[in-house]
């Protein structure tokens, strides 16, 4: 007598009823989640997209009128857009090399056995937590040319006072500044952790073999740390594009065009302009910018991290 095998198909086939209603079941619990973020994330991005290319202003809001790349070439045509640039690139490179810098620093001193390690944490998580708003509040009450407790300070030293935000050079350092005030807590911890979960035994192998300090660092923390560095740098530098409230509350771009960062373009032409067609371009020219940044970091550190 012969006896014959069926195979079940692949799919929910194999699944018992009880599988099968689990499986739809996570899928239909899903679909709120999913809707979510179609509506905030999705759906913005694509009608930003779309009004790229009409024209489409406040004034004359609707899909009337295509343009094409029209949009895009009137950017590029603009001298305030290539100072906003420039603007831009010269912020991001300061604030994220210096925060690089000064946070692996403290990092590496904050790696050690040192007292009261609690309390250096508590500190360096409290302007990273603040809001930027109250941030550019609070500092520019700080350096308010006449009223601001540093220039008090200043005078009582015999200095003259200097202002801060009203002039051309001191507005974009100022905002430098209080950007890696805020911010480089966030690149200390970052490093910081990277530096936690190295693992010890090569450390300690070094040390037995007399390696140095110095080539320790360079021949054993980099290499090691480099996916940390890539992660915190890449995270520094989006953030970074997106500067928008320490501009918008200390300078609103000034003086002059000063420190008119990319985000600040955006609001101009969006707010002041009411041109939403030429705000939703720049925007994307701004995100096409930062995702060719990420790629370039990507391909020099990242990959070269599995060489190690």
């Amino acid at each position: 007598m012969s006896v014959k095998i069926f195979k079940k198909k692949g799919g929910e086939g194999n699944l018992s009823p009880l599988k099968r209603a689990e499986k739809r079941a996570g899928i239909f619990f899903l679909l709120p989640s999913l809707s979510i973020l179609l509506l905030v994330i999705i759906f913005p991005l694509a009608f930003s997209l779309i009004v790229s290319f009409y024209n489409y202003t406040f004034i004359e809001p609707g899909f009337n009128k295509f343009v094409g790349f029209k949009n895009y070439l009137k950017i590029f045509s603009d001298p305030y857009f290539w100072n906003s640039l420039w603007v831009t690139f010269k912020f991001v490179f300061l604030v994220v090399s210096l925060e690089f810098s000064i946070g692996f620093l403290i990092a590496l001193m904050l790696n050690r056995d040192i007292a009261f390690k609690e309390v250096y944490y508590t500190i360096l998580t409290i302007p990273m937590v603040m809001s930027p708003v109250a941030v550019a509040l609070i500092w520019k009450m700080l350096l308010h040319p006449n009223l601001g407790i540093i220039n008090f300070l200043l005078e009582k030293i015999g200095l003259s006072p200097i202002d801060f935000l009203g002039e051309k050079n001191n507005a974009f350092w100022s905002v430098l500044l209080v950007d890696i005030w805020q911010q480089v807590s966030f690149m200390i911890l970052m490093l910081l952790a990277g530096l936690v979960s190295l693992p010890t035994d090569v450390f300690e192998a070094a040390e037995i073999d007399g390696t140095s300090e110095i080539q320790k660092f360079f021949y054993i923390t980099l290499p090691l740390m480099k996916p940390v560095i890539f992660a915190a740098i890449t995270l520094r530098i989006i953030f970074a594009f997106r500067t928008f409230d320490l501009v918008y509350i200390l300078t609103r771009g000034g003086p002059g065009v000063a420190t008119d960062v990319l985000s600040y373009y955006v609001y101009r032409q969006t707010f002041m302009g009411l041109d939403l067609s030429t705000a939703s371009s720049a925007s994307y020219i701004l995100l096409g910018i930062v995702m060719i940044f990420i790629v370039l970091i990507f391909k020099t550190i990242f990959r070269r991290s599995f060489e190690y």
